[in-house]
């Protein structure tokens, strides 16, 4: 917790979620960061494919993921996360939530859900920082981080639909207000999930 009057800097000190788990210095250290960016990857690609019934469009659980993996891998590891996922992406793989064999790679990415991805990739730092500054351990200050993610994704989202589609075009309707009782939705359960996840370590040490 950061005091009055110390540096900015002091307020950064804080473990996030996945360096309280498991090995924390040398090979051994290296090794777990290895598999969890992996995992992170496989963990972005599947929740972008699940889709949960919904009015008025279907929620999807790829932001869910990327702002989830954001606050538990922390500024760095989630950058080297979410940066693996766009490469795979960029590819040709079928890993981002409206790919397919006929739309995938670098082709997609520069279509209507390029500036999503930009804040993809903003939201998962916002969120590392957040969470190395302790944001993760109350269910207040995630939720503000949550939101404050979503806001990175959709800025970048709507700019990008606007250039390529005109802002003379329903943009906000396309790419915004279907989406958001969908997104409140996720900002609450993530916001429930990381605290709930430290009081449950915080428990097995007891």
């Amino acid at each position: 917790m950061k005091l009055k009057g110390e540096p900015m800097a002091l307020a950064l000190n804080d473990k996030v979620l996945t360096e309280a788990i498991g090995p924390s210095e040398g090979t051994a250290l290296k090794i777990k960061q290895a598999a969890m960016v992996v995992l992170g990857i496989v963990a972005l690609a599947i929740f972008a494919k699940i889709k949960v019934p919904m009015w008025p469009v279907p929620i999807t659980m790829g932001t869910f993921a990327v702002l989830t993996i954001g606050a538990t891998y922390g500024p760095r590891l989630g950058l080297a996360t979410i940066l693996g996922y766009m490469i795979v992406g960029a590819l040709g793989f079928d890993v981002f939530a409206g790919s397919s064999a006929e739309a995938a790679g670098l082709t997609y990415m520069m279509g209507g859900t390029g500036g999503y991805l930009v804040g993809y990739v903003l939201a998962t730092l916002a969120l590392g920082y957040a969470a190395r500054a302790g944001w993760d351990r109350s269910i207040l200050m995630m939720g503000a981080a949550m939101f404050i993610g979503n806001a990175l994704i959709y800025i970048p989202g709507i700019a990008w639909l606007g250039q390529l589609y005109g802002w003379d075009q329903p943009i906000l309707q396309w790419g915004l207000t279907p989406f958001l009782i969908g997104d409140a939705i996720k900002l609450v359960l993530a916001a429930l999930l990381v605290p709930g996840l430290w009081k449950l370590i915080g428990n097995a040490r007891a």
